[in-house]
């Protein structure tokens, strides 16, 4: 092993949105030398991205059509208190073995595991062992920056993968399961049946608090399965907190005289009232592999500026979910959305709302208090 490194460009970390950036600079711009540097013993950590067919341009599928563990063509489902319905839309998950065994077959040794970084620089990077890596150019992904610059409400999470001793009964994805009780803000269950006897179990919840009782979620995950009458034996496991931003400050969020590029949830690329973030990664991720590495910096951060405007819209809501309604009728807000056209659906978590899609949404009779709500629609956010 070299004591250092050199390359033109520089990824640090494996997770989504870097692991995205790598794939598409091998395909596209082969001659580009780069480096894809993760602290943990294997790129994409421990998650489940799942993503609609109308989130990703058929143009741009290439990208992650091989990262696809399951996909399920007759669509999904969603259930309410009174009210549930099924979505033609097709559903699709990629998981963390599907992008490492990607990230591993096209990078071979330009993949660099258990490499903690100690500090950054336009030109180089420090890595705990004493390595240095120098660069062209190098971007930063690794997961959420200084959130305290935002205000945030909080989507955190449980998921068991269970394998049940009898067939399970669920043919499709169940994207949000609200008639549990409701706790801790909006609380829904969320399924997605790997196969026959195989199925995802992620206990979910739109909360004002980060905090995450990860031994309460795990007794509510099995009360849920024996609910269901199934039994069996919990092979995987994951959790994690998203921000839901309902303002803030981007300047604050990636100070104008940062001098290093960004990515992913680091540059503030996610929907801001879901946290959904696998539409940005592909998209930018596209983008960057067509621009020179030279003034990445001012590029990059250029580009997250021009997605935070547009997602002015997204946060208002936000702040209508967490400002507006009762922690415990949060889920009439999604149950009356869910009532409107599957197109519009599909665009909503694309983060593609047209202007009509915008007003459909908030027009009629809002399922939270009318003072509150008008007081928040006065009130919009950064």
């Amino acid at each position: 092993m070299t004591d250092d490194y050199d390359c033109d460009l520089a990824i640090i970390g494996g997770g989504l949105s870097g692991g995205l950036i790598a794939l598409a600079f091998a395909r596209l711009r082969p001659e580009v030398r780069l480096l894809l540097v993760e602290q943990g013993d294997r790129p994409g950590g421990n998650h489940v991205w799942s993503f609609f067919d109308g989130d990703v341009a058929p143009a741009d599928r290439w990208l992650i059509d091989r990262l696809v563990a399951y996909r399920w063509p007759q669509g999904h489902r969603v259930d309410f208190p009174g009210y549930s319905r099924d979505l033609d839309t097709p559903y699709n998950s990629i998981t963390t073995v599907q992008l490492a065994v990607a990230l591993e077959r096209a990078l071979g040794d330009r993949l660099l595991t258990s490499a903690p970084v100690t500090t950054l620089a336009p030109d180089h990077v420090a890595l705990a062992d004493g390595r240095t890596i120098r660069a062209r150019a190098v971007i930063d992904a690794r997961g959420a920056g200084d959130l305290s610059t935002l205000r945030c409400g909080w989507q955190k999470f449980v998921g068991h993968s269970l394998r049940c001793d009898e067939p399970h009964g669920i043919d499709r994805p169940v994207i949000m399961d609200a008639t549990v009780e409701q706790q801790d803000g909006y609380r829904f269950v969320y399924l997605l049946p790997w196969d026959d006897q195989t199925i995802f179990i992620e206990d979910t919840y739109y909360s004002d608090e980060p905090a995450l009782d990860t031994d309460a979620l795990d007794a509510r995950i099995a009360a849920y399965v024996r609910g269901k009458g199934w039994q069996g034996k919990v092979i995987h496991r994951e959790q994690g907190v998203l921000p839901v931003v309902h303002g803030g400050d981007f300047d604050r969020y990636w100070p104008e005289g940062d001098p290093v590029a960004r990515a992913g949830v680091q540059a503030g690329l996610f929907q801001p009232m879901t946290g959904y973030s696998l539409p940005d990664a592909v998209r930018f991720a596209l983008w960057l592999a067509d621009q020179p590495l030279d003034g990445l910096p001012a590029a990059t951060r250029a580009y997250a500026r021009a997605h935070w405007r547009r997602g002015g819209y997204y946060r208002l809501l936000g702040k209508m979910l967490f400002g507006a309604a009762r922690p415990d009728q949060r889920w009439r807000i999604f149950a009356r959305f869910y009532r409107l056209r599957p197109t519009l659906i599909q665009r909503f978590y694309a983060g593609r709302s047209t202007i009509a899609d915008r007003i459909r949404i908030l027009c009629g009779r809002p399922p939270v208090p009318i003072r509150d709500a008008m007081r928040t629609l006065w009130n919009p956010p950064a």
